[in-house]
């Protein structure tokens, strides 16, 4: 069993069902309100720990009620939580995400204790593989970056500055094509696999400007795409650092992406191994 570290985010989804999502301005009413623990890094984690990894989570929570509440997926599905802190003076991360029937959304994250997790209280594992978001600050992510020895996987969401050097050290980059769009040609810098989603389209890993991987998903009736993208990235790690090869490993990881719309709700939604190869 590989062994798999993730230093990110720990939130709490406030996920709103609506008819449709709404324009800039305008209010849509008639919602029905649902509570699931989220955060890309506790959704990375969990979805890797599902997959058939050994995980353990680097994170921050309030000291509040909130935080049990994100934490009681990944304490159930057997997450190591010893890397998660408490912070006394902020509250735990909220995403309040507006889902529609096609299940598209809209998303907006409160970080709260996310932004806690600095340089001065974070000690890098000792793992196979390590990933990382940015929901938390990039200086950590640059010093998780610098440290640590094994596969590292960045995924670059949500889009924003990041050290070069991130960039150079990652063995395996994932971004979205909104994500892809927003970096450009800052992508270039990258010496190791990039891998880019686009929906149902499919997704593409290239490697020093040329492609060499692609892989669709397989159809399914798309209820939330929450998570879908961290069932990704997390399933194209463990396969990566399991020795599948490139085309393989994307398969596979497209099959976790979609498998992951079939459910409401972040976490909840997140596959098993046998989930995913049933899909497959």
């Amino acid at each position: 069993m590989s062994t798999i570290a993730v230093i990110g985010s720990i939130n709490l989804d406030l996920v709103a069902t609506v008819a449709r999502l709404p324009s800039p301005g305008e209010t849509v009413t008639d919602a029905e309100l649902s509570r699931f623990p989220g955060g890309k890094g506790a959704n990375q984690a969990l979805a890797a720990q599902r997959l058939g990894a050994d995980v353990k989570l680097i994170a921050c929570v309030g000291d509040d009620a909130a935080a049990d509440d994100a934490q009681a997926l990944l304490l159930e599905g057997g997450v190591d939580l010893s890397g998660v802190q408490s912070v006394a003076d902020l509250p735990t991360g909220i995403a309040m995400i507006a889902v529609a029937p096609s299940g598209e959304n809209h998303i907006v994250v409160a970080p709260g204790a996310n932004r806690a997790l600095m340089l001065d209280v974070l000690a890098v594992p000792v793992a196979d593989a390590l990933i990382c978001q940015l929901e938390v600050p990039t200086d950590t992510v640059a010093k998780a970056a610098r440290e640590f020895g094994g596969f590292f996987c960045v995924n670059l969401a949500p889009a924003k500055h990041v050290d070069v050097a991130v960039l150079q050290r990652a063995d395996l980059i994932v971004v979205n094509e909104v994500e892809a769009a927003w970096y450009g040609d800052s992508l270039s810098a990258a010496s190791g696999m990039i891998a880019t989603t686009v929906g149902a389209a499919g997704a593409t890993i290239s490697k020093n400007g040329e492609d060499i991987a692609f892989a669709k998903p397989p159809r399914v009736d798309a209820v939330d795409t929450t998570a879908a993208g961290d069932a990704f990235t997390a399933a194209l790690t463990v396969a990566l650092v399991e020795g599948q090869e490139p085309q393989q490993a994307l398969e596979f990881a497209c099959a976790a992406g979609a498998a992951a719309c079939t459910k409401p709700g972040a976490q909840p939604s997140l596959p098993t191994r046998d989930e995913v190869t049933k899909l497959m």
